[in-house]
């Protein structure tokens, strides 16, 4: 485990609130959810329930009682062994330079509908390799030191969210809804539009939980802070009730301002500003200045974002790599215990994706708002993915018992903590499953192809990585209780490996 840096300036709970809300509270998944109609309040209900809080508590519980940098692997090795925390790394980094690209993207996306001209593919793809050059660079601070970064960032997602909900309230009263709710069916979810069940809607339970995934990382942020056993679980809970609010709010309004048929998932949230604030009877003049000021904060927040994820995601990647998943040079950290090979790599791989998405937009696909889309739903993908260990390992980890009387602790019997661990894993799955075959028919794979592949790709790159690890973490434990000083560990090809008992 790296060593503390004492200099290092100590993330306070205020700051902590705020980035929990900046790492969770995405501004770009906002349009997609929308996206899924009238229903998506309900289904907000149900996940709130069935998955938020549990995985919120969860990580309350496993960051306090193992608080470590390596959030997420460092509890996976714990309970699973090293093999499964590699696998959990690799995909929960190679989500990550997909989304920097998706999000790089989406900024010109908005460039071009803020500035209202055409730009040529060289700047479009210098502004996309700006927006991955900032956010690499600072990936390469600690959050105590970037803290003003996702602080403000949070501070402008209430801005420019409660003000699309605001202005979704108001037209709603004056003016009507572009998605009015017919009868109570409309509020259903999986009910289609014969009234008949639908299984397609099991799709957007992946979207939902896309919005509250990030409770983790605040786990990594525990050697910055003064008391993260108590600072963790407060940041979670009340970052948590913010996050339900501000997410509900633009949702509404977008569902107010733009048709369902008609709601793009790259630019729906100006859009919808765009048609608010004409319906309300704004001059030209005022609707363009305010829409480049929205866009703005928009930007902005997908620079806060990225910033706010890059230390949790590099830790875990980190930790990885000194088990042999990764390169050894990611290891590597700067004086303030970053691991910024791994964000200098990260950077190179988004900015490949990017050079490839904006050449084969112009060459061979005019199409080029489906990048972000592209992008976006392979990211989302492997990011589940990763997700799916977390729960068996908490359930493991649990029966051990408390390592901390001041730590976080679930407290209930074992059909409780059942529960907690396997229904949100079982909604995982189903979210995954309508992701990547979102119809039961053959027609399904014309347009759903290139998601599967990547997916299949994915896994096939994560399993060829995982054989370089050699020693799992349930070998080196029996080692360890059997009082021997060396072991044998064989794996594959026999290696042999001795390890001091260091764990």
């Amino acid at each position: 485990m790296p060593k503390k840096n004492k200099n290092v300036k100590k993330f306070r709970l205020f700051s902590a609130v705020l980035a929990t809300v900046c790492i969770i509270l995405v501004g770009d998944a906002v349009a997609p959810t929308a996206a899924i109609g009238n229903s998506q309040y309900i289904w907000w209900i149900l996940m709130l329930v069935a998955f938020f809080v549990p995985y919120g508590l969860i990580s309350a519980e496993l960051g306090s009682q193992y608080p470590s940098d390596g959030g997420m692997y460092t509890w996976i090795e714990k309970a699973l062994g090293e093999k499964w925390a590699s696998r959990v790394a690799w995909y929960y980094w190679i989500n990550f330079p997909l989304w920097v690209a998706s999000l790089a993207d989406l900024v010109t996306t908005y460039l071009l509908q803020m500035l209202g001209f055409e730009m040529t593919w060289p700047i479009i793809l210098a502004i996309q390799l700006g927006y991955i050059l900032l956010v690499t660079i600072l990936g390469m601070l600690r959050i105590s030191q970037s803290a003003w970064v996702s602080n403000l960032g949070a501070i402008v997602k209430f801005i420019f969210m409660a003000g699309l909900g605001g202005l979704g309230i108001y037209v709603l009263v004056t003016q009507g809804s572009a998605n009015p709710v017919e009868s109570w069916t409309d509020l259903l979810p999986m009910v289609g539009a014969d009234g008949g069940f639908d299984f397609t809607g099991l799709g957007f339970v992946s979207l939902i939980i896309f919005n509250m995934l990030g409770f983790e990382v605040v786990s990594t942020f525990s050697d910055d802070m003064q008391n993260p056993k108590k600072e963790i679980p407060k940041a979670i809970v009340l970052g948590g009730i913010l996050i339900a609010i501000f997410y509900l709010l633009p949702s509404f309004g977008i569902g107010v301002a733009v048709p369902l048929e008609e709601l793009q998932t790259n630019s729906g949230l100006l859009d919808s500003y765009n048609s608010l604030l004409t319906t309300i009877g704004l001059s030209a003049g005022a609707i363009k200045a305010i829409t480049v000021v929205v866009g703005g904060m928009f930007i902005y927040t997908l620079i806060a974002n990225i910033s706010s994820w890059t230390f949790g995601v590099n830790s875990v990647t980190a930790f990885a790599a000194q088990d042999g998943a990764f390169p050894k040079s990611w290891v590597k950290r700067n004086k303030n215990g970053v691991p910024y090979v791994v964000s200098i790599w990260t950077g190179v791989v988004a900015a490949v994706i990017s050079i490839a998405g904006v050449l084969i937009a112009e060459f061979v696909s005019e199409d080029l708002t489906n990048l972000f889309w592209t992008f976006f739903s392979l990211s989302l993908v492997t990011l589940l993915m990763s997700y799916l260990p977390m729960f068996v390992a908490f359930y493991k980890l649990h029966k051990r018992g408390p390592q901390t009387k001041t730590g976080y602790w679930i407290s209930g019997g074992k059909v409780k903590i059942f529960l907690y661990a396997f229904v949100p894993m079982l909604l995982l799955i189903v979210a995954l499953f309508f992701t990547l075959f979102p119809e039961f028919n053959l027609e399904m794979f014309d347009y759903n192809w290139p998601l599967i592949a990547g997916a299949c790709l994915a896994v096939v790159i994560g399993e060829i990585m995982v054989r370089n690890v050699t020693v799992t973490y349930g070998e080196w434990n029996k080692y360890t209780r059997s009082g021997k000083k060396n072991r044998t560990l064989s794996s594959g090809k026999k290696q042999k490996r001795t390890r001091k008992a260091t764990k």
